[in-house]
């Protein structure tokens, strides 16, 4: 499924960069940022990083366009930042998406000073959950199993590679026919609760050392790592909510270029603030 969707992605690449009419180049700069375990906010610009993306739309009329691109950022978080202190655990991971969507605007673009839009498709992308340890050393958490994924039963391991359902909305603004300027918010539905490396309850420590070894029990649990905290690891308790899937989303500025002359002529599609004025001369 997943070579499927990539090869279905650049064959649209390949086809809209043949295409003459309603062509856009679009670049994305802003922010990405996470919800889940270690962050329980839906939105927030707390912890965020910086994000940036690059794709290509094509407009089929000037309400609907279709959409593929490309992103990278960063998510992560800290309990020293959150509201389960006592547990101490902390994640980054890098993220890269390749997308596909359908675009709808309410309003063609340049009917009003602002058109908003909704979105809507299918993406994929790949996150690699990771640490430092007390002395500063980098561990990936997925080998670690600090659940017992993997090795207790249902709790299987998970992809570092899985399939997303990208939505959300945004705004437009001409700044000439073949020049917009906007601002996007983008969810995305995942199908994985382990973005963080953090589900659902503390396994057997002896069991995690036997299977993974003894910085995976150091990493599952990190308490004892706070001068307060407890050192007694917390067998079977809650380590996250498993009811509760994680997201991530990307906010910021988006830029349009007209590449070809438009569905309608110059800034066709409805990209332009003329793009419904381009009527045939009177030749008489």
């Amino acid at each position: 499924m997943k070579r499927f969707f990539f090869v279905l992605l650049f064959s649209l690449v390949a086809l809209l960069s043949n295409a003459q009419n309603g062509l856009n180049l679009n670049l994305f700069l802003g922010t990405s940022n996470y919800s889940g375990d270690l962050q329980d906010k839906r939105f927030t610009f707390s912890q965020a990083h910086l994000a940036g993306g690059i794709g290509l739309s094509y407009d089929i009329t000037n309400h609907l366009s279709v959409r593929t691109a490309f992103k990278i950022g960063k998510i992560s978080a800290d309990d020293k930042l959150g509201k389960n202190k006592a547990r101490n655990l902390n994640f980054s991971s890098q993220l890269t998406e390749g997308d596909l969507d359908l675009q709808y605007l309410l309003t063609p673009l340049g009917e009003h000073v602002l058109t908003p839009y909704v979105f809507a498709g299918i993406a994929v992308y790949h996150f690699d959950p990771y640490t430092f340890d007390s002395s500063g050393r980098k561990y990936y958490l997925k080998p670690l199993s600090t659940e017992g994924e993997g090795f207790i039963s249902g709790r299987n391991n998970y992809s570092l590679t899985q399939f997303a359902i990208p939505f959300g909305a945004g705004v437009k603004m001409p700044l000439s026919d073949n020049i917009n300027v906007g601002f996007e918010i983008g969810y995305r539905k995942l199908f994985t609760d382990y973005l963080d490396d953090v589900s659902t309850t503390y396994v057997d420590p002896n069991l995690l050392l036997a299977r993974r070894g003894a910085k995976a029990v150091e990493l599952s649990y990190r308490g004892g790592e706070l001068k307060t905290g407890s050192t007694v690891y917390p067998v079977g308790g809650q380590r996250g909510n498993p009811g509760y899937k994680d997201w991530y989303y990307f906010t910021g500025l988006t830029l349009s270029f007209r590449l070809g002359n438009g569905l309608l002529g110059n800034g066709g599609g409805g990209s332009g603030k003329n793009a419904e004025l381009n009527c045939p001369k009177n030749v008489l």
